[in-house]
């Protein structure tokens, strides 16, 4: 029996029947880092390392589509996040915080700040993530404006860019404002104590 398999390569990305995977498992092809912390490649995955630092994917804006993350953590109290909707490619860590939406990976977070929170702007529905040391899929989908987020196949966030978000406190905050309809993605690398492993990042259509 013959195995058939059909693939192509645009960018960085290796398409397949189930979508295209930004990441290859083998080294930071087609990703950038920017800030004093660090990914690394560890096992075929991506680890965090050091501090605070924004790794994007240089290959293309992602929009209409569903960006899947499988990710895991190593303790109740780390901190990661992913970004969308970066309308540039970002020149420091910060960008993605106050230009995108930072889809917050954080088990120890109140309901504003939790995981599938879009970082002090709208807040879970409810808590899914695992144990740490577990696997975790995340599915955010981009729709136009709209962004709805699954945390292990459960519906645990939907926003809209136009309603209504809390005011801004601190100045660690996302600054408030549309965000466009497509945008670069990237992985948040928060502290030298936060561990994080993700092991796919593939755009579903």
């Amino acid at each position: 029996m013959k195995l058939v398999l059909l693939a192509a390569i645009a960018g960085c990305g290796l398409f397949a029947a189930d979508g295209e995977a930004l990441f290859n498992g083998k080294d930071l092809s087609g990703w950038k880092m920017v800030g004093p912390g660090r990914f690394v490649v560890e096992n075929g995955m991506l680890k965090t390392e050091g501090g605070m630092g924004l790794l994007y994917f240089t290959g293309r804006k992602v929009g209409d589509a569903t960006l899947r993350v499988v990710f895991k953590t190593t303790g109740a109290r780390d901190n990661s996040g992913v970004f969308i909707r970066l309308p540039e490619e970002p020149k420091d860590p910060w960008y993605g915080v106050h230009n995108g939406y930072e889809v917050q990976i954080d088990a120890g977070g109140d309901e504003w700040h939790s995981t599938g929170a879009l970082y002090s702007l709208s807040k879970v529905s409810a808590k899914n993530q695992r144990p740490a040391g577990e696997w975790n899929t995340m599915d955010i989908q981009i729709r136009g404006q709209r962004t709805v987020v699954l945390l292990n196949g459960a519906k645990v966030n939907e926003f809209v860019g136009n309603q209504a978000v809390p005011e801004r406190k601190m100045w660690f905050e996302p600054v408030r404002g549309p965000r466009p309809d497509e945008g670069y993605i990237g992985l948040q690398n928060h502290d030298g104590r936060s561990v994080v492993y993700f092991k796919e990042i593939t755009v579903l259509k």
